[in-house]
């Protein structure tokens, strides 16, 4: 299941979202993540079934870059570095690549399981 999101409630008020938008800018600097070269969606706990699911149905070069920016952030963290500029993640690139795939896994299950708690009567 998704975390809850209050990012809908902030867009739409545009002086909550002048007010948010440089403290969450500061924020996801200072989590450091893209100066290892990740991405946000490379940071999402792999045990539960409906991510187990999603990385399976990921595109194959969208699994092998995936798999890459792990490895290299793993390599960075061992030798105690930062990537060079060039390569470190930039904000723009940083987009969500899972979250489309996790909703439409949580809508089949819900289906499936309303399905499965069908009661028929005569």
């Amino acid at each position: 299941m998704s975390a809850p999101s209050f990012a809908k409630y902030v867009v739409k008020r545009p002086w909550l979202h002048r007010w948010i938008q440089p403290v969450a800018n500061w924020y996801t600097d200072a989590a450091g993540y893209r100066k290892l070269g990740l991405k946000f969606d490379d940071l999402r706990p792999e045990e539960s079934p409906v991510m187990q699911q999603a990385l399976r149905r990921l595109p194959a070069k969208e699994a092998y870059d995936r798999i890459f920016r792990i490895r290299r952030a793993f390599q960075c963290s061992i030798s105690h570095t930062l990537l060079p500029k060039a390569e470190q993640t930039k904000p723009e690139d940083d987009k969500p690549y899972l979250d489309h795939i996790i909703r439409e896994i949580e809508k089949e299950n819900k289906e499936r399981e309303d399905l499965d708690n069908l009661v028929v009567r005569k």
